[in-house]
């Protein structure tokens, strides 16, 4: 997100995070502040392979909740986001395509907040296309996810009828989109009220 009416009408949803990605290579790059930040949701900076000092300074200028990490980051690497004198959750983004992907979260746990499940694709992150969910059931780690890739308009049905304990929230990001970074806000309305 990067509009600031945009910003302001989603975040009327209701919605819980709104992700602003600062990844220089994405469709989506925030390159510069949005005229308005949301207030009444938790903002989740998206980072890949990004420095520690660029991490920082995006927390400090954004006021940011969350830091998504959706390139190779290492646990170690993570750990030393501990430095900083912020209150922030860590989202550690993985890419999934069989219950073999999953076994990369093991080092992960207890260093992160949240996992992000997401499809496995070529560059980090917004290809649009989703994986098998029922791949998921193999995860019996503890660290709570949010499930991505893909997730369309048509798909209220299908998130009803998914099920798993660690399951904890949805990712809704380039097939809501009128254009890389602009929500479709009526298609977002319908689809969290058919959920």
């Amino acid at each position: 997100m990067r509009e600031a009416d945009n910003i302001r009408e989603v975040e009327a949803l209701g919605i819980d995070l709104m992700g602003l990605i600062f990844w220089p290579k994405s469709k989506r790059y925030v390159a510069e502040r949005p005229q308005y930040l949301p207030t009444q949701v938790k903002k989740v900076g998206v980072f890949v392979d990004a420095s520690l000092e660029d991490i920082r300074q995006h927390i400090q200028d954004y006021q940011l909740d969350i830091i998504q990490l959706h390139g190779h980051e290492t646990p170690d690497f993570i750990a030393q986001l501990s430095i900083f004198n912020f209150q922030f959750s860590i989202i550690k983004a993985f890419n999934i395509a069989t219950a073999e992907d999953l076994a990369q979260t093991k080092p992960y746990e207890g260093i992160v907040d949240y996992f992000l499940f997401d499809t496995k694709a070529q560059l980090p992150g917004g290809s649009g296309e989703q994986f098998d969910w029922s791949v998921l059931s193999h995860y019996e780690g503890t660290t709570p996810f949010l499930l991505s890739g893909g997730i369309g308009p048509d798909d209220a049905e299908r998130i009803k009828s998914f099920h798993h304990p660690r399951c904890i929230g949805i990712d809704l990001n380039s097939r809501f989109e009128i254009a890389p970074g602009l929500k479709d806000v009526n298609q977002l309305k319908d689809f969290i009220s058919n959920l």
